[in-house]
């Protein structure tokens, strides 16, 4: 029999378990950010047109440096807005 301060389960109790987040330049082996890419780069822009942060997307310092970068040069020749509604 079980004590009193033991507690048994019938099935274990469901544990939320995320997935683990990856970079996704070194898994592809990405080397360039191509700024001219609008459609790729709309990836690491939420709805208002404000960057991702790397604890959302698993970007790599390195990299999102240079997402970062790409964004703002598209930005700049207006390959992508700055401020967007509803931009997806």
């Amino acid at each position: 029999m079980a004590t009193s301060n033991e507690v048994r389960y019938l099935n274990p109790p469901a544990v939320e378990t995320q997935k683990k987040k990856y970079c996704r330049f070194k898994k592809n082996g990405i080397k360039y950010i191509d700024y001219k890419d609008a459609n790729f780069l709309l990836k690491f822009v939420n709805e208002q047109g404000k960057l991702l942060p790397r604890r959302l997307t698993g970007t790599s310092l390195k990299f999102q440096r240079k997402v970062s970068q790409s964004i703002k040069r598209a930005r700049h020749l207006a390959l992508m807005p700055y401020v967007g509604d509803m931009l997806k």
